[in-house]
C-alpha cells in the first residue's frame, strides 16, 4: 500500500482506442489517501483480498499492452469505497468484511459518505464514462468492455474450485464465447457466474455497458493463479487472443438492449 497527499483515485493506460476495447480494473489497487491513514487497520490487511484484488493490476496492463488497447484502473482500496457497487448499496462502505472489522469505516457520518463518493468513487466512474466515449468516437462503433477481477480461493472456510469465472446478465455476446474458450482448455475448472452472480445492479458492469447496450464481461481469475508476476502474464497471455477473437464477431461491437435480471433499466 502507497499513500500520497496528491491522490489520484484512477490511473489511464493508454492504447489505441480506434481498437474499440475498453479494460477496465475496478480493484487494481490498494492505496489510501494519506488523510486516511490505514483506516485503523493493521498493514497486514492489506496483503488480503478484501483491499483489492490480487494480481489484477499486472493482468490488466499486461493484457493491455498485449493488444494495445486503454484500460482504466482504480487506485483507491476497495476498503475506503468500492467502486464496483451502487451508490445506493449497503457493500459499497464495509465495516465488516470477511471477518475484519474496519474501523475507519464505523461509525461512517452522511457526510463522510458523501465525502468519499465525491473524491473517488464519482471521479473514476467519471474516467471510465470518458473512456468508453472516447473509444466510441474513436472506433466509431459501440465499444467492447472487459472487466478483469479476481477472487480468493477460499472465502468463509469454502473452498472454491474454479480456475477461472465469467460473470454476466442478460447480453450473453461475450460471457457465452468467452467460456467456451476457456472451457476448450480442459485442464480448466471455468465457471459460469461463479463464484458471484453478475447480475448486481449499480455495479460499474451495469452502469457503463448494460444501459448502454454495450458488449460485455467480467472475468474473475483465481487470485493464487495470479498472485506473482510470472502467472499475471500468463493469464494476460492466455486471455489476449481470446478476447482478440470476440472483439472481431460481427455482433460485439453494435448497440443491442438485452435488460437486466435485477429489473427495469
Amino acid at each position: 500500500m502507497t499513500r500520497s497527499t496528491v491522490f489520484a483515485p484512477f490511473d489511464i493506460v493508454e492504447g489505441d482506442r480506434k481498437r474499440g476495447i475498453v479494460l477496465l480494473g475496478d480493484h487494481a489497487r490498494r492505496d489510501l489517501p494519506e488523510d486516511y491513514g490505514s483506516l485503523g487497520l493493521p498493514a497486514a490487511e492489506f496483503e488480503r483480498h478484501i483491499a483489492y484484488d490480487i494480481g489484477v493490476e499486472t493482468v490488466t496492463r499486461e493484457l493491455a499492452a498485449l493488444l494495445g488497447v486503454p484500460a482504466v484502473l482504480c487506485n483507491f482500496s476497495r476498503l475506503l469505497i468500492d467502486p464496483n457497487r451502487g451508490e445506493d448499496d449497503p457493500t459499497l462502505i464495509r465495516q465488516l468484511y470477511d471477518g475484519t472489522v474496519v474501523p475507519g469505516n464505523y461509525p461512517l457520518a452522511t457526510e463522510e459518505r458523501e465525502r468519499r463518493l465525491d473524491r473517488f468513487y464519482r471521479p473514476y466512474h467519471d474516467a471510465i464514462g470518458a473512456m468508453v466515449a472516447s473509444v466510441a468516437q474513436a472506433s466509431g462503433q459501440a465499444p467492447f468492455i472487459f472487466s478483469v477481477h479476481s477472487f480468493t480461493p477460499v472465502m468463509q472456510g469454502i473452498k472454491r474450485p474454479w480456475h477461472v469465472g465469467i460473470l454476466w446478465d442478460l447480453d450473453d455476446r461475450v460471457a457465452r464465447p468467452l467460456i467456451d474458450m476457456l472451457a476448450a482448455d480442459t485442464s480448466l475448472i471455468v465457471g459460469d457466474n461463479e463464484p458471484y452472480d453478475g447480475a448486481l445492479r449499480g455495479d460499474t458492469m451495469f452502469k457503463h455497458a448494460i444501459v448502454n447496450g454495450f458488449a460485455h464481461a467480467l472475468i474473475e481469475i483465481r487470485q493464487d493463479l495470479i498472485a506473482d508476476g510470472k502467472g499475471a502474464l500468463a493469464w494476460a497471455e492466455r486471455l489476449a487472443p481470446i478476447v482478440d477473437a470476440i472483439d472481431r464477431r460481427a455482433d460485439i461491437h453494435v448497440v443491442r438492449q438485452f435488460g437486466s435480471r435485477t429489473g427495469p433499466l
